[in-house]
């Protein structure tokens, strides 16, 4: 009789883990599922640049993506057609709830407010970024409307 009750007992312990892991595996995707449904609905603070040029007007550029590449390509987000800028000069990106600017080893590098800009760096509204001869100028959408507001 005793060894049927220890059968038993190994049966319930057995079903016992099982459930306990289970249950665990269970926590873990719901927290990874709601981790990855946070991700996707994260807004990109929309940018605007206002890019002055030797060669042509002033002009405003607007973006929501999350990833700006600055360049001469045609491919990149960002067209510059100066002879200054590199194909692939600079790149925009967001991040950590803030836009931040790298230099991607153009030929006449890029300055962030006068600085030679030579590791990623959070930019601010109203920093300006030149590549080559081509000024940039940061505006943030939210700030332009609520100042419009004003």
């Amino acid at each position: 009789m005793s060894g049927f009750i220890l059968l038993g007992l190994r049966i319930l312990s057995a079903i016992a883990l099982y459930a306990f892991l289970g249950w665990a595996l269970y926590l873990f995707w719901r927290s990874l599922r709601q981790d990855a449904l946070a991700l996707s609905a994260r807004q990109v603070l929309p940018l605007t640049l206002l890019v002055s040029s030797p060669d042509e007007e002033d002009r405003l550029l607007h973006f929501t993506e999350n990833d700006v590449i600055i360049g001469r390509d045609s491919e990149c987000q960002c067209i510059l057609t100066h002879a200054t800028v590199s194909a692939r000069h600079a790149r925009l990106a967001f991040h950590h709830s803030q836009w931040w600017s790298d230099d991607l080893l153009s030929t006449n590098g890029t300055k962030l407010n006068d600085e030679p800009l030579q590791m990623p760096t959070v930019v601010l509204n109203g920093d300006t970024i030149k590549c080559g001869q081509v000024t940039l100028t940061i505006m943030f959408d939210a700030q332009i409307h609520s100042t419009a507001g004003e």
